[in-house]
């Protein structure tokens, strides 16, 4: 009789701390039967896997500890409590899945940190669309919207394209990366066409559409073509990128220089490797690279 009564006692401490409430969609769940301080914490979850849910994110792992701030019941700190998971981490959010060694997250945040050669994988929404695939040495994954931030060390392919930088932001409503500290963004060679390298102070790509916004200083390498400006629109289906302010290609293999004038820009073709100026305004549609509630 004793037996079942601490039993039972042991499920009504259990049940408010693992429980999701409407308090907000931060608090996290973990499914199982754990192990250590019921009132106080930490509890230790094993399992095959261990699975965990916050607001949109699926978690996976070999071992979650659940754990509340120094001096407080876990009872009575659902909103400020961490959990670590360890061992073959996944966590999945609709198209997006991430894996790593170890997962660090809080509800007072909502972030959770991804460590040990985190990666994550967005797939297309169409089957003829190419994969985002990104690397990176930490990975923070937003509950409060569909972001993540990586840093580290970055790398990003997207079909063709593939990119490098300090770190990125991926905005998985947008289908967007936004790349800074050092970022490079290279288109690979076929058939006739060559290797194209742009570089600039901030990348801004939409995977989806396979167009580039990048401004501060950039530069694009093709073959002995060098073009240099303020910002450029790269538009990789059609093969043609837009050039502006101050904008200057030079061949240094037939010394041809190409000068944008003061109220036109440059119209490079990459496929058919042609650079001319024009005459006229081109406005890049930066509206179209602002992440979800960006201004």
């Amino acid at each position: 009789m004793k037996k079942t009564t601490s039993l039972l006692a042991l499920l009504a401490l259990t049940a408010p701390v693992l429980a999701q409430t409407d308090a907000g969609k931060r608090l996290i769940t973990i499914e199982g039967a754990p192990r250590g301080d019921v009132r106080n914490g930490p509890l230790n979850f094993t399992g095959n896997p261990v699975k965990a849910k916050v607001s949109t994110l699926n978690i996976e792992a070999s071992q979650a500890v659940l754990a509340a701030p120094k001096g407080t019941a876990l009872i009575e700190a659902k909103g400020k409590r961490t959990a670590d998971f360890t061992g073959n981490v996944k966590v999945v959010r609709g198209r997006l899945t991430a894996t790593g060694n170890a997962l660090a997250y809080s509800e007072a945040t909502g972030q959770g940190v991804l460590n040990g050669s985190a990666s994550a994988t967005f797939t297309p929404d169409k089957t003829d669309g190419d994969t985002v695939n990104i690397k990176a040495a930490q990975m923070s994954l937003d509950v409060d919207n569909d972001r993540s931030t990586s840093t580290g060390g970055v790398s990003l392919s997207n079909g063709a394209q593939s990119g490098k930088a300090d770190k990125l932001v991926f905005d998985e409503q947008r289908e967007l990366a936004l790349l800074t500290g050092s970022p490079s963004l290279t288109r690979a060679a076929k058939a006739n066409q060559k290797e194209l390298i742009i570089t600039g102070q901030e990348v801004r790509a939409l995977t989806k559409t396979k167009t580039l916004y990048v401004r501060g200083g950039v530069k694009l390498v093709q073959g002995t073509t060098t073009t240099t400006g303020d910002a450029v629109y790269y538009d990789d289906r059609k093969n043609v990128a837009y050039v502006v302010g101050n904008a200057v290609s030079v061949d240094s293999k037939s010394k041809v220089t190409v000068k944008a004038p003061a109220s036109g820009y440059l119209e490079q073709r990459t496929d058919l490797a042609r650079v001319r100026a024009l005459n006229a305004a081109y406005k890049i549609p930066t509206d179209q690279f602002k992440l979800t509630g960006e201004k």
